[in-house]
This record gives structure tokens, C-alpha cells and sequence, in this order.
């Protein structure tokens, strides 16, 4: 699907989210300032003129069971969320299936998770447990027509199946995600991007993590963050 990118539009939210993010990291810390963040990248998107075309709705969770990735930024408000709003037997349930999913995912390439649907840890009676801090990849992820998204999850090889999406949702918060991460880096954070299970093992598993991400030092020691192209540059 080609699309044409409304530039005007894309600079004044990298301009805007720039601008309040890096105010925020410096007040609140990284993972708080995320927290606030999701909050306007949700107004953002549903500030959009198509946003009343998405077929995203309750209970439709074809994408729940596609390959996620996160920042460490996200894996941590994540952590803390479960552990606050997440009885203990349901926190069992969850890390038990991080871990199992973890183990999966471990030694595959970015192409080869891409072919395996595996049920997010977080998705539970076909609802996402964690909606108010989920990660920006799913916050992005969307489609008009979710016959697409039901194709892609019966058939995860097809690389070929593009899935219908609404191009002023796309755009504004694609330039979101970008203004946040840029950011981060600018404020010295790590910023690579991690399969969601495999870093939130990786944080439960290996002591410090949370404190080496926030003295801005590689958080996850067996992982290897993958830098994350941004999409917008030309908009600079």
C-alpha cells in the first residue's frame, strides 16, 4: 500500500514529543516519562481523520500471537505493571509462558520469529492484560479490514499478505515512537530493540538489569538490542 506522507505533519510531532519527552526523561526517569508518553501516543492516533477506519476491536487478537519487540524501556513499565495490577497466580501464569515462549525465540533471526505465532504471555480470554502499557509496536499495529491480519495468522510464512492500514494513523504514530526514542538516545538510554519475551526473561533472570538500564549501560548482558531504522529521517 502506497502511501503519501503528510511531512508537515510528521515534523511537528517529532518536534512536539521531542520536545516533552526529553523534559520528562530528565523529571520522571525513563520508564515514568514512557508511561506519559503512551498516554498522548494513544491520543495522537485516535486524533487521526482514518482513525475511525481501524477494525481493531476488543477481543480481536489475530496479531496477539505475532513476534513483538521492544525496547528495555518498555519491558520494565511492563514488569512493573504486572507486578502491581496482576494477582499472583495470574504473575505465575505469565512469567511461566515468558519463559517457554523465551526459550523459543531465543536462537531464531528476526525472519524466522516472523514465521512463528506464538500466544503473547500477556493475552489472556482473547483481551491484552497489559492494554494501558503495551508496547509501541502494538500500539502502531493496525489494520481496516482484519480478514488481512486472520490471513497473515493462518498463513506466517506468506511475506507477500499486506494487511490494510490507515495511513494518518500510520504516520502520526510512527512519528511518535520516533520522537520518544529519539529521546532516549539523546538522553544516553539503550534503544535497540528486543523480542519481548526473550527481554523480559532476560530482566527476571539476570540481577541489575533494571539498574544498568537506568545507569544507561547495556541492560540485557546475554542479548543483543537490534537498532531500530527510523522511518521519518527525510522529515528533518
Amino acid at each position: 500500500m502506497e502511501i503519501t506522507l503528510n511531512w508537515p505533519l510528521i515534523r511537528e510531532i517529532r518536534k512536539t514529543e521531542y520536545l516533552r519527552a526529553k523534559s520528562e526523561i530528565q523529571r520522571l526517569g525513563a520508564v515514568r516519562a514512557l508511561e506519559q508518553s503512551q498516554e498522548r501516543h494513544d491520543a495522537q492516533i485516535a486524533a487521526s481523520s482514518d482513525f475511525s477506519t481501524l477494525a481493531c476491536r476488543s477481543g480481536c487478537s489475530w496479531c496477539c500471537y505475532f513476534s513483538v519487540d521492544v525496547r528495555a524501556v518498555e519491558a520494565f513499565s511492563i514488569m512493573d505493571f504486572v507486578e502491581q495490577a496482576c494477582s499472583p497466580k495470574e504473575r505465575e501464569r505469565i512469567y511461566a509462558e515468558v519463559r517457554a515462549n523465551s526459550a523459543v525465540f531465543i536462537g531464531l533471526s528476526e525472519d524466522e520469529r516472523a514465521t512463528r505465532n506464538i500466544k503473547c504471555p500477556f493475552l489472556s480470554g482473547g483481551r491484552c492484560g497489559i492494554y494501558a502499557v503495551r508496547p509501541q509496536s502494538c500500539r502502531n499495529y493496525h489494520a481496516t479490514d482484519s480478514a488481512g491480519c486472520q490471513k497473515s495468522f493462518e498463513h506466517p510464512q506468506d511475506f507477500d499478505i499486506d494487511p490494510e492500514f490507515a495511513p494518518g494513523v500510520y504516520q502520526a504514530g510512527g512519528a511518535h515512537v520516533e520522537a520518544f526514542s529519539s529521546a532516549m538516545s539523546d538522553a544516553g538510554y539503550d534503544v535497540g530493540a528486543y523480542e519481548l519475551n526473550c527481554a523480559i526473561n532476560a530482566a527476571l533472570s539476570a540481577a541489575g538489569a533494571r539498574q544498568r538500564f537506568e545507569s544507561k549501560l547495556k541492560p540485557f548482558v546475554a542479548l543483543s538490542g537490534v537498532e531500530v531504522v527510523a522511518e521519518f529521517d527525510e522529515a528533518d
